[in-house]
């Protein structure tokens, strides 16, 4: 014989847990690529990954060159200037659940120092640091300017009357250059060195 056993099923649904929001830096440098001596504003906007409020924010901005006359401006928070390669800054907790709230920043301006070499490696990085979470964000260019001197091409002589010498008198100053180099290797072969 056969009995009815019912069975009750308890199911839970939870509602899924919404990602704790985390402050996303973005990095503009103006110009890019700024060459020694010239004045260049870095600036690093923040915005959450989700809404709510990151607590405890802390942008820390370092550079590979040295700039001159570093000046920080943060909205909101403080910004020490550490070095010439770095500032710190502090903004407290910062709410991203208002979309219409104006976004956080930092502004770094100074002058690329004038003693840089061209080719050199320049390389900005910027760290937002909350609680355990460190979000990276960078750019990088080389030092503009030729690092090898381009050869500087004389200016012709002015002749009789203002004119520049015409094809043989050039030919001529070309041909005792090339006579007297020859005169100088053979002294050099003789003397045996």
């Amino acid at each position: 014989m056969w009995q009815a056993i019912t069975v009750a099923a308890l199911v839970l649904v939870l509602p899924a847990r919404a990602p704790a929001p985390v402050a996303v830096p973005v990095l503009t440098s103006t110009p890019f690529a700024a060459a020694p001596g010239q004045r260049v504003t870095h600036t690093i906007g923040l915005s959450g990954s989700a809404a709510g409020t990151v607590a405890a924010v802390r942008v820390t901005f370092t550079t590979t060159v040295d700039l001159d006359g570093v000046a920080v401006t943060a909205k909101p928070g403080t910004c020490p200037v550490v070095t010439p390669r770095r500032v710190v800054c502090d903004l407290g907790d910062l709410d991203f659940a208002n979309p219409d709230a104006p976004a956080p920043t930092v502004t770094v301006t100074g002058t690329v120092h004038p003693g840089q070499s061209p080719g050199t490696l320049v390389q900005n990085l910027v760290t937002v640091t909350s609680g355990t979470t460190d979000n990276v964000v960078s750019n990088a260019y080389l030092v503009p300017g030729s690092t090898v001197p381009s050869p500087a091409a004389p200016a012709p002589a002015a002749g009789p009357r203002g004119r520049t010498p015409s094809g043989p008198v050039i030919l001529l100053v070309a041909l005792g250059a090339v006579l007297l180099a020859g005169l100088g290797v053979t002294a050099w072969r003789r003397r045996g060195v």
